[in-house]
């Protein structure tokens, strides 16, 4: 074996094409938006995906609420409406011209309700989505226990989680995680984007 095809072989090994549950279409960009309530786990798994494959980005949709400045409203206060519509809005413009070249994860709170407005800003054809949605006492716990977060409100915690459960959202994109460790939760998510299960496309 030359040197060259050594050296191949070992960033080959080191950096594969594509992540187990990620990879969409090889040499394409996607995207994955991973949402839900405070404390369903979604940053953890969200990490946990974009470090699957060798090209991602992980955009996390609350850093963009961190560049309001005077005037910022609490997103979870009814009127906030105006201002989370246009911060939703930047974060997925951003989002999507990531996902036009690299397999991308969204991690923030992007109810069923924002979803096609979110969908149409990327100017993407398709997306896939995914909702975890362990119960709403699991949620309340990791919320309270949780050190480094800025976030402890157990009343916002539960009227999101409230708002989560009663949209309507067709019940393939929804993960009740609870019960799962975290490798289970992840071969969960990729089966079910490898299946098509996650898809959303945009305009329907």
């Amino acid at each position: 074996m030359s040197a060259d095809t050594a050296t191949r072989v070992e960033n080959e090994r080191m950096w594969p094409a594509s992540g187990p549950a990620l990879s969409q279409t090889e040499g394409m960009g996607s995207l994955l938006v991973v949402t839900g309530p405070p404390g369903a786990g979604k940053s953890t798994v969200a990490v946990e995906l974009a470090n699957q494959c060798s090209a991602s980005v992980l955009v996390h949709g609350d850093d963009f609420f961190g560049f309001l400045a005077a005037g910022a409203i609490d997103p979870w206060f009814p009127e906030s409406q105006s201002q989370n519509e246009i911060v939703t809005e930047a974060a997925a413009r951003a989002t999507g011209r990531f996902a036009e070249d690299y397999e991308t994860v969204y991690d923030g709170v992007i109810g069923p309700w924002l979803l096609p407005a979110f969908a149409s800003a990327c100017n993407l054809n398709t997306l896939d989505y995914l909702v975890i949605l362990p119960p709403v006492d699991v949620c309340v716990s990791r919320v309270s226990t949780r050190t480094g977060h800025g976030f402890t409100d157990e009343a916002a915690t539960r009227k999101m989680h409230a708002e989560f459960r009663q949209a309507t959202v067709d019940s393939r994109h929804v993960l009740d995680s609870d019960g799962l460790r975290l490798e289970q939760t992840l071969e969960a998510i990729s089966s079910a984007r490898k299946s098509g299960q996650l898809r959303y496309d945009v305009g329907t």
